[in-house]
């Protein structure tokens, strides 16, 4: 059983181990059933054993609501009854075979077969899968998809509207695709080409040095050599042959589990897997599964790597050898305390990583079991500008702190019920938890031999664990997860330092002094203590927007809130609140501090409260800050909770009103970004992410990167200066979706925002109200990066247009960039693996009634590529501005487009996403109404118009990434 952490306390440590290990941390966590829309007919089920399978050796409360079996042939399987979203139906399909149960000639294969099996099967001829799931209302990459980590392969499908008849056929054709792929010869050279191109693609410094800590950390177990992708000399040499061989060695019904979660009958559903896979046979005799090894203390202890691009890094570990345990109770509260006792650390990192001067931005520790190869405890840390030897001092005397004596009682009840909030909050939500969640939650625990249980069940399992949450318990437990079997270290750097590794090793071996001043302290902080705010305001109009009974408030001051009450998500309000004018509010020709925001708004303070002060009054409260800037307005946003959502308008209205100005995460923030900057130009990718929407909007000075200079040239005055005023003007938009009450939510704002004083309001330059697009070149803009001499990406964009007036337009566009994408597939990765993930994609921004939007194709590929692209792509425009599209391409459009329109209107997010701005301006409540009729009732004539209008040559712009010549 694994229970999620508070978000804000999974930190670096985290990001290391997705990096280290190529999979994520897993969720095992399950709710209960809502109910189905509609139910197949029943049929016979299996007998189920008294203790089901997940839970054999376990005493954890069974989650009642899952029906759980095995076939004969030894397939296990889950089932249960749930109707978030409506009508969907999830499939997670997982095989106990990964990249560790290849042979050393073998490497890369279990995700090759991946790819098999999604190419085609028994019931799929060669290629048509993506065309099947199509027309069944899935996309590809999002509902169909699957994954391939160190101890499985999982494949996933989201089928939306699941009728009877779609149901039965997919569960027939997932059989057909795990039992009997098209593993033949043809087949094998078509999609090597396209796992070769999705290995360069994913090819880069933070691959190099995953490699470089796998090869480090686990030394002498097969982890340490096996990364999922394989190595190009194996994927070269495999053959259908070799590749059928570890098929049938794996791939056997005693090796998979299926778990399906939706809105049908449970029972039905198991009448289906018994009919389509109880026939499944293995072949040839079961093969023991390999052993994945013990940390060998005997190998090198730690390493430098050398890796442009990649900012400097320290990852510290102690690894302990792994082995399976019986998930117990009493196992569970005790891994539960050792979190406790982690994040304790892990709060006073953060404590000392914002003081002035810490040599450290960035420090976290993780415990976790590691694809069932060792138990480690990760420490991962990102040095300042002071160095790494410092850095590593000052991380290693906190931990040393830490096993030296007891942490105080505050300190454990403050992690306590920060984790508590975290799972309360879970129950809240148990009935909108999504069906692909929970499918996903029963392989997850699969895969870590785990089980899981209901979100009561693991709130009760925690809260019968404080008990032992002693002070003397947390020391032991603090000292016992900071030893073990062996222990490494590498160091990231950019760029070789002389002496380096002598240096790392004998900062390791330096004697630790204690830290004495990291101890969280200081009196507790309430609301209370917030700056005050003006008399409350008073309503001048309450209207009916006449849709789904939202409300339109306007108050005194001027303040509007957009009010949907609703219980869709029970527990759960959706805030956001739109101040000023976004992108309208600043020049396009003057570099101003907006890259800096997101970060330092969230931790400057609030009055004479800094971000300890504002920690320790959000602590077990779901309270939040993320701040965005829109193209009509800045942002800040919250998801929080029925018992916390009038404290979150209290905390925003506080930050207009009363702003705090710590210079600290100024500070911090550009130390960030300066030591990940050029990490950006070791990739084609990250190139374009640097500069493709200042080129696309004719550098408009709104859309810029900054360089390093002037990163490093703002100070927290200049953010100041230029930040306060915002702050302090311009119209505001308040949207308040979810489970409240209409009167209170609606008084809870006038004490808020409608008692701020009236705002004054900054006028728009002229100059702002448009965005460009450039003039046409002949031949592409040369961009270069610094990475690998194999990578490069092109690009091609077409002007389009722009604003609410014609937003039918921009809809339907983004049809056609659909389609564009689907043609790039078919001809770049499924026919001719140039390419892994072409695209294209289309922005008509609908706040800009005066420039241009963009529909732009895009790809990585080699370099001898590019040429090729820009043919191809202006061979699809032509053919689209000179014909019809067929009924079914566009029907293998639409139905996933109408499914997805549908399951994202029964969330709340949804309808606060179109409803942006409409508080100002009623086009955008017309716009919201018409959105699926935009969208779904295009006809191929009129795409041929759309495409004859704007896919024009003469009007395109290019760019192109090539490695710079070394």
């Amino acid at each position: 059983m694994t229970i999620r952490l508070p978000p804000r306390l999974i930190i670096a440590s985290l990001a290391a181990l997705s990096l280290i290990c190529g999979e994520g941390i897993a969720l095992a966590r399950s709710s209960p059933a809502r109910p189905a829309k509609a139910a197949l007919a029943a049929q016979p089920a299996s007998v189920q054993p008294q203790r089901p399978w997940l839970y054999e050796n376990s005493d954890v409360p069974i989650d009642g609501a899952w029906l759980f079996g095995t076939l004969p042939n030894g397939l296990r399987y889950a089932i249960r009854r749930n109707g978030v979203p409506p009508g969907q139906i999830s499939i997670r399909l997982r095989i106990d075979a990964g990249s560790l149960h290849e042979r050393e000639d073998e490497s890369g294969y279990a995700h090759f077969i991946e790819h098999l099996t999604f190419r085609g099967s028994r019931f799929v001829p060669d290629g048509e899968s993506k065309r099947i799931w199509q027309r069944l209302g899935v996309s590809f990459g999002s509902d169909s998809n699957a994954q391939t980590t160190p101890t499985a392969t999982t494949y996933a499908l989201d089928l939306p509207d699941a009728s009877s008849e779609s149901v039965e056929e997919s569960i027939k054709i997932l059989a057909g695709m795990i039992s009997d792929p098209n593993i033949v010869p043809a087949a094998v050279e078509a999609e090597r080409a396209v796992v070769l191109a999705e290995m360069r693609e994913g090819q880069g410094a933070a691959s190099r040095v995953g490699d470089a800590s796998r090869a480090l950390f686990f030394a002498g177990q097969p982890l340490g050599s096996h990364a999922p992708i394989g190595t190009a000399q194996s994927l070269e040499a495999a053959s259908a042959a070799s590749l059928r061989a570890f098929h049938d060695r794996w791939y056997r019904p005693e090796n998979a589990v299926i778990a399906i979660s939706g809105d049908t009958d449970p029972k039905a559903v198991e009448a289906l897997i018994e009919r389509h896979f109880a026939g499944w046979k293995p072949q040839g005799a079961p093969v023991s599964a390999p052993g994945f090894g013990t940390p060998d203390p005997q190998a090198p202890a730690s390493a430098v790597v050398v890796q442009a691009g990649a900012p400097p890094s320290l990852t510290l570990v102690w690894l302990r050898p792994w082995a399976p345990k019986a998930d117990t109770i009493d196992y569970n509260q005790r891994k539960l305390a050792d979190s406790v006792a982690i994040q304790m650390i892990n709060r006073r990192l953060e404590g000392a990583a914002r003081r002035a001067g810490s040599a450290f931005l960035q420090a976290g520790i993780d415990v976790d079991d590691v694809s069932r190869s060792a138990n480690g405890t990760f420490v991962s840390i990102v040095p300042s500008a002071r160095g790494w030897e410092q850095a590593l001092r000052e991380v290693r005397a906190i931990i040393e702190d830490a096993k030296a004596s007891v942490p105080g009682e505050a300190e454990i009840e403050r992690e306590y019920r920060a984790f508590e909030t975290n799972l309360a909050v879970d129950v809240e939500n148990q009935s909108v938890e999504a069906s692909a969640t929970q499918a996903g939650n029963i392989v997850a625990a699969v895969d870590i031999r785990e089980t899981t249980v209901t979100a009561q069940a693991a709130l009760d399992i925690y809260r019968g664990a404080r008990a032992i949450m002693t002070p003397a318990a947390m020391l032991d437990a603090t000292r016992r997860m900071f030893g073990g079997d062996a222990m490494r270290a590498m160091l990231v750097l950019p760029q070789m330092e002389a002496g380096a590794q002598a240096r790392l090793d004998a900062a390791l071996q330096a004697p630790v002094v204690a830290s004495s001043d990291v101890r969280l302290t200081g009196k507790p902080v309430t609301m209370a203590d917030l700056p005050a705010l003006p008399p409350p305001g008073t309503v001048v109009s309450r209207v009916p927007v006449g849709v789904l009974g939202m409300e339109l408030i306007t108050f005194s001051n001027g303040t509007r809130l957009t009010l949907f009450a609703n219980s869709g998500e029970g527990g759960k309000v959706h805030m956001n609140v739109r101040f000023g004018h976004g992108l309208l509010d600043l020049s396009p020709t003057r570099t101003q501090p907006t890259w800096a925001a997101g970060y330092v708004l969230g931790a400057n303070g609030i009055g004479t409260l800094g971000q300890r002060e504002l920690d320790e009054l959000t602590n077990a409260r779901r309270l939040g800050f993320d701040f965005g800037i829109d193209d009509d307005a800045f942002e800040m946003s919250a998801l929080t909770r029925q018992a916390d959502y009038r404290d979150q308008l209290r905390l925003f209205a506080a930050k207009l009103h009363a702003p705090g100005w710590d210079a600290g995460p100024v500070e911090r923030v550009k130390a960030g970004l300066i030591a990940a900057y050029d990490g950006a130009a070791a990739t084609p990718g990250g190139v374009l992410g640097h500069r493709l929407g200042w080129l696309l909007r004719k550098k408009d000075a709104r859309y810029r990167t900054p360089d390093k200079a002037e990163i490093a040239a703002l100070t927290p005055e200049h953010f100041r200066a230029f930040w306060e005023p915002i702050l302090a003007s311009g119209p505001v938009e308040v949207q308040i979706f979810g489970d409240v009450k209409p009167n209170e939510a609606i008084a809870a704002v006038a004490e808020t925002f409608g008692a701020l004083p009236p705002r004054a309001q900054r006028p728009i330059e002229r100059a702002a109200r448009k965005v460009r697009f450039p003039a046409h070149n002949s031949k592409p803009l040369v961009l270069l990066h610094e990475g690998n001499a194999d990578q490069a990406a092109a690009m091609i964009a077409w002007p389009t247009g722009a604003g609410l007036a014609n937003a039918r337009e921009g809809r339907q566009l983004d049809i056609l960039a659909q389609i564009i994408t689907d043609r790039l597939f078919e001809r770049l990765r499924a026919a001719e693996g140039v390419a892994y993930s072409p695209n294209a994609q289309a922005d008509w921004p609908l706040a800009f009634d005066k420039g241009r939007g963009y529909i732009l194709a895009m790809s990585q590929l080699k370099p001898g590529s590019t040429d090729y692209f820009f043919t191809l792509v202006r061979e699809i425009a032509a053919d689209l501005a000179a014909r019809p599209v067929s009924d079914d391409e566009l029907q293998r459009v639409l139905a996933p487009t109408r499914q997805l329109l549908a399951r994202a209107s029964t969330g709340n997010a949804y309808w606060m996403n179109q409803m942006e701005g409409a508080a100002y301006d009623r086009r955008y409540v017309e716009a919201m109404i018409a959105l699926p009729n935009d969208m779904l009732r295009i006809t191929p004539e009129r795409l041929r118009q759309l495409a004859a209008k704007y896919l024009v040559d003469r009007k395109s712009y290019s760019v192109v990434v090539l490695p710079r010549v070394k």
